[in-house]
């Protein structure tokens, strides 16, 4: 089994990467937060991903492999909700409550995608919101200190409400 040894964030076209023949790994968000683990590409072959924390790999980064080979992460198709509201303010409004509660989200002009749960459905709908189950690719907007990677490009930090300090 080979060892991840570096993660490029830099991404490009996941659609090219399959059609190129390419290796690939298909992800659901939850998935694709990795520290120590072994994962099954796409063609079954095995790798293991060890790194010194952990990373939150988004649709078309590439793993590179001991060999020197790169693997394509794709982000999976999974059950969401589609958020619309009345209008951009009201959106704006939606989104603070989904935040508010700590909800990974995917937020464009027009709608927000969540993970289903059917509690924040009902809370959303009873704020006005239209909520639409849908099934796609989960991008959510990745944590504020993102950027304060300690050696990696893109980087989600875990830390509680108490730790807001970063140097």
């Amino acid at each position: 089994m080979q060892r991840v040894i570096k993660v490029h964030f830099r991404t490009e076209n996941v659609t090219d990467a399959a059609n190129s023949g390419q290796k690939s790994i298909l992800l659901k968000h939850d998935e694709r937060r990795v520290r120590r683990k072994t994962l099954t590409l796409d063609n079954n072959d095995k790798v293991l991903v060890d790194l010194p924390e952990v990373v939150s790999l988004h649709s078309g980064v590439k793993l590179v492999l001991e060999d020197g080979s790169e693997v394509t992460v794709v982000a999976a198709t999974e059950p969401l909700y589609a958020v619309t509201a009345r209008n951009a303010v009201h959106l704006s409004e939606l989104a603070w409550h989904i935040g508010n509660r700590h909800l990974a989200a995917e937020i464009s002009a027009d709608r927000i995608l969540i993970l289903r749960d059917h509690v924040i459905k009902s809370m959303l709908i009873g704020l006005g919101a239209t909520v639409e189950d849908i099934e796609a690719p989960f991008e959510p907007v990745r944590g504020a200190y993102h950027h304060l990677d300690h050696g990696h490009s893109h980087h989600d930090h875990d830390h509680g409400h108490s730790h807001h300090d970063h140097h």
